[in-house]
């Protein structure tokens, strides 16, 4: 038996499938929230905070926090802990408070 935590809890997940970051395909698996398979990918960053545009990503893991604030499907604000990938996902970079278009 493999030592992964999949092979570990005899999990056999379904086949995986795609969405974006940014217009970057990723695979993500049945299953997982936009930030895992965000950190599956390899990226901890998935938005900018409203003073300073420093990058954030996924910080308590329970939605309890709201760094991994991030637009997904053109909404904005979603928690990317707590949202589940699904196929065709179309994640972006939330830069601020997400509402750009609201700005004067």
């Amino acid at each position: 038996m493999a030592r992964t935590p999949a092979g570990l809890v005899r999990a056999e997940p379904g086949p995986p499938f795609e969405i974006t970051l940014d217009g970057r395909t990723l695979t993500a698996l049945p299953g997982q929230s936009i930030a895992a398979a965000l950190w599956g990918a390899g990226i901890l960053a998935w938005r900018t905070t409203r003073e300073g545009g420093r990058p954030r990503g996924a910080f308590c893991g329970i939605g309890q926090c709201y760094d991994c604030l991030a637009t997904v499907n053109g909404q904005p604000n979603r928690r990317a802990c707590l949202v589940p990938a699904r196929p065709g996902d179309a994640i972006t970079t939330q830069e601020g408070h997400g509402h750009a278009e609201l700005s004067v």
